[in-house]
């Protein structure tokens, strides 16, 4: 594991959002949902999360998680991925969303 310089640290934009809409994305190559997730005064922004094995699309409106919204964009199949919803990988891949233990204000800074 390389380690990481405080400042490199600080330049990651980790973000809290609430999701404001999911959907399975059929054209990903891996199941995935399309999310867009409100990020407060840093706008709305879209994303493919692989997170199917865990969680169905109507359980994820209104949750909020926590999100890199500093990466540049992404092409994901025919969209453009704006930020990178963060959670635990398991052993076989299923993801655990990681988020506040109570509600906060969208675009509240992780640090």
């Amino acid at each position: 594991m390389e380690e990481l310089s405080w400042d490199n640290f600080l330049k990651v934009e980790m973000r809290v959002g609430t999701i404001l809409s999911a959907e399975v994305f059929t054209k990903a190559k891996n199941p995935a949902y399309r999310l867009m997730i409100d990020f407060g005064a840093f706008g709305k922004k879209k994303t493919s999360a692989q997170i199917t094995k865990k969680y169905k699309p109507e359980e994820l409106i209104g949750r909020q998680v926590i999100a890199v919204i500093n990466f540049p964009p992404k092409q994901i199949a025919n969209m453009m991925s704006e930020c990178l919803v963060l959670g635990g990988l398991g052993d076989n891949k299923e993801v655990t969303l990681i988020q506040p233990d109570s509600a906060v204000p969208n675009g509240m800074r992780i640090g």
